[in-house]
């Protein structure tokens, strides 16, 4: 049901045929990068947070890792993920899937500077089998972002 959403989302800019659904799993870093033959680090991945019991959404670049103090002085608070659970239900989206776009619910999201690498990113599409590559432009522009960040080592 995720990818529907997500595909659903796309079809509103006339861009759901860019999503790439493929035969292998794309739910890690690693698989994503070697399904796309790119480097990890190219991969989008979409991490959720809770502040205050609020949901967050923070993209960051495929091997970046987030810095807890960095973190604490963006937020004010420790960061504290969500469990696959809470993924689901705040997003929509399982784990492997997760993406800011066709979410269940309104849902902050950030972009972390470690994206800033590569012109092109590569996030899921909502399920461990989907993506879309976009300019940072692009996932500026589909993902409703609030703000950047500097949240990662």
């Amino acid at each position: 049901m995720s990818l529907v959403a997500v595909k659903e989302y796309f079809s509103n800019y006339k861009m759901d045929q860019r999503i790439m659904v493929l035969e292998t799993s794309t739910a890690t870093v690693e698989e994503a990068a070697e399904a796309h033959g790119v480097d990890p680090d190219q991969i989008g991945k979409t991490l959720s947070f809770k502040i205050d019991e609020k949901p967050i959404l923070i993209v960051v670049a495929g091997k970046a890792k987030i810095d807890n103090q960095k973190y604490k002085s963006q937020f004010s608070k420790k960061a504290k993920m969500l469990n696959h659970d809470e993924a689901l239900v705040h997003t929509g989206h399982a784990i492997g899937g997760v993406c800011p776009f066709g979410l269940k619910k309104q849902i902050d999201v950030y972009l972390d500077i470690s994206l800033k690498k590569h012109p092109e990113i590569i996030p899921a599409a909502g399920d461990q089998n989907s993506s879309i590559r976009l300019t940072i432009e692009e996932l500026e522009r589909y993902s409703n972002f609030k703000d950047w960040v500097d949240v990662c080592k």
